[in-house]
């Protein structure tokens, strides 16, 4: 049988399944949370700092790539927590990855921020 979601009525249910997707994030993960207080403050303060159209862009691109890969982050995590709760190397290789996903976006963001602004402060 066809999947009868097409067009529009695919676009809404994408768009559910996206809030609901966010939505448990935000109820179930701190650091999505934590993550995205910094993003929501961090977008905000690029438009009271001098920054070209370019500049602000990466700003914000560094910081939302940060949530994007929190949210991949905690999919993995949730699927391998739903095969179960005991070890396994490839579990832990997955669920590590993941981690060190958050942390380079991480990395990238704080030399984004730190090379434009020391370029607009300190030169």
């Amino acid at each position: 049988m066809a999947n009868q979601n097409k067009g529009f009525t695919r676009i809404i249910k994408a768009g559910g399944y996206s809030y609901k997707g966010i939505r448990a994030a935000w109820l179930n993960e701190a650091a999505f949370r934590q993550e995205t207080v910094v993003m929501l403050v961090a977008i905000i303060l690029t438009f009271f700092i001098d920054v070209s159209v370019l500049e602000r862009i990466l700003l914000i691109g560094s910081v939302v790539l940060v949530v994007i890969l929190e949210l991949v982050n905690s999919a993995i995590e949730a699927v391998v927590d739903r095969i179960g709760p005991e070890y396994h190397e490839l579990s832990g290789r997955a669920k590590d990855m993941g981690s060190a996903a958050v942390l380079i976006a991480i990395i990238l963001g704080l030399f984004t921020w730190g090379t434009i602004l020391w370029g607009h402060f300190f030169s």
